[in-house]
């Protein structure tokens, strides 16, 4: 019978030992927080992703080895440098959103529009 092995995530790896503050446990650490969800009740004042919900569709995108060390960077960033724990999906819809509100408030004048056009 095969044996799976289980490893540690990033996450369990680099996750915050000392909820006290006290400073015995990960000293000099900074704590790291989940970024919440916005309430479901609220609604939003500008589109916002959908965050960590059951999502029914599913889009494959082919990125470069380069691309995906990118953003796999942007992700560790947004937590040692600003104590922000999201996922890689989360932080592309966060991305998207963000891309698609540029374009729906400045249409041609949006970032998206003049990079597509350049090239």
């Amino acid at each position: 019978m095969a044996r799976r092995v289980n490893l540690p995530t990033a996450d369990d790896i680099f996750r915050p030992t000392d909820d006290q503050g006290d400073g015995k446990a990960g000293a000099g650490k900074r704590a790291v927080r989940v970024v919440p969800d916005p309430a479901p009740d609220q609604e939003p004042l500008s589109k916002r992703p959908s965050g960590r919900v059951k999502h029914d569709e599913k889009v494959t995108v082919y990125v470069t080895s380069q691309e995906l060390l990118d953003i796999e960077h942007a992700r560790l960033s947004l937590r040692s440098e600003h104590g922000l724990v999201v996922d890689r999906g989360r932080l592309l819809r966060e991305a998207i959103s963000l891309v698609l509100a540029d374009v729906e408030e400045h249409g041609e004048n949006s970032a998206l529009v003049r990079r597509l056009s350049e090239g």
